[in-house]
């Protein structure tokens, strides 16, 4: 590992170097790529950085208590020791998760896809209250979300509903969510006070650039109809909304919110992009390692993954066992510990997966 440690900082300096170098500086695209390159492995190098900083304090504190006869020496050298070997042990767990592969897509924005599935109208209600969740969210992370597609119920709530979030890092922390997402209550109509289960599907795409997805035009099927649903006096009298088809696989898109037939026509294509991209994921994550094939973020969506019990004030993460009773701060959005366990769980099964290809 250090040796690896010490070629990335080898590369690091290389880089900097580069940056002011006037071959790099008087080229736009060169200076770009050589900026994104250096700071991907910045993070890795100021970790070495500490961690060869805490080994030297050590190293001169183990030398002042082999040395030392002044007894306040000794004591400062023991409590230095006991203050930097801790520090040394996070600091190189922390140096084996930068260290880890990269996701390709944790750079990426996302498509969410969410829809309900078994419990009726309670579903459709539930879908609205889980991607409010998932807006509160994106909004404490400064992210931009915006409404590809909806389809409402007859309730206030929501049958499906697509929307686009861009910022920073957006997929590596959303990349977890995607599954069957199960709620326990007791829903309005109910008039016997019974707990009833129902469940929702949500599904997290890295959004596909263009050059991720090639897609022939000949290969697409374009639609256009009178838009349903509320808004304004465009609705039912002009053939603005969209349906594509992309015809090899069968994957249809709709798109209906916005007024101008192009722009729904432009929102679809990204929702299809990014549905043939995950599609091309699925299909590489089904030739890797059987870890990869069990990370949430393939595909699979039979499976449930978390419950959310108002009855009990709980959250339930199935996959890691992790339980937290603050149900009413979840759905306001304050995500940050779930996703954080999550992401702490599933780097050390990489850092298994990595231990054990080594040997």
């Amino acid at each position: 590992m250090f040796e690896r440690l010490d070629q990335i900082e080898l590369r690091y300096e290389e880089l900097n170097r580069a940056l002011s170098s006037p071959d790099i500086t008087n080229d736009s695209a060169k200076f770009q790529k050589t900026a994104k390159a250096h700071a991907e492995i910045a993070p890795i190098v100021e970790k070495y950085r500490e961690y060869k900083d805490l080994t030297r304090g050590i190293a001169e504190s183990k030398a002042m208590l082999a040395e030392e006869t002044d007894a306040a020496m000794k004591a400062y050298a023991e409590e230095e020791l006991a203050k930097l070997e801790p520090r040394v042990t996070a600091v190189e767990e922390d140096l084996k998760v930068l260290l880890l592969p990269k996701d390709p897509n944790d750079e990426k924005n996302v498509v969410l896809e969410i829809r309900a599935g078994t419990g009726g109208d309670e579903a459709t209600l539930f879908v609205a209250e889980v991607f409010r969740m998932y807006n509160r969210y994106a909004e404490t992370q400064k992210w931009k979300v915006e409404v590809l597609s909806t389809s409402e119920s007859g309730v206030g709530g929501m049958k499906e509903v697509i929307a686009l979030i861009e910022g920073d890092r957006v997929f590596s922390r959303l990349k977890y969510e995607s599954g069957v997402h199960r709620v326990q209550r007791v829903p309005a109509t109910e008039q016997q006070g019974r707990v009833h289960t129902s469940a929702i599907t949500v599904a997290v795409l890295p959004e596909a650039e263009e050059v991720d997805v090639k897609i022939e035009a000949k290969d697409l099927r374009i639609d256009t109809f009178c838009s349903s649903g509320p808004g304004g006096q465009s609705v039912n009298t002009t053939y603005s909304a969209v349906r594509i088809t992309h015809i090899p696989t069968n994957t249809v898109v709709s798109c209906q919110d916005e007024k101008s037939q192009i722009k729904n026509r432009e929102k679809g294509m990204r929702v299809l992009r990014s549905r043939l991209y995950e599609v091309e994921m699925q299909k590489q994550a089904d030739a890797l390692a059987k870890e990869r094939k069990q990370m949430v973020g393939s595909g699979d969506r039979s499976e449930k993954i978390r419950t959310y019990n108002f009855p009990q004030n709980r959250l339930t993460d199935h996959r890691i066992g992790f339980t937290i009773h603050q149900l009413e701060q979840v759905m306001d959005g304050k995500l940050q510990p779930i996703i954080d366990a999550l992401i702490t769980h599933y780097q050390a099964e990489k850092m298994k997966q990595e231990t054990v290809g080594a040997m």
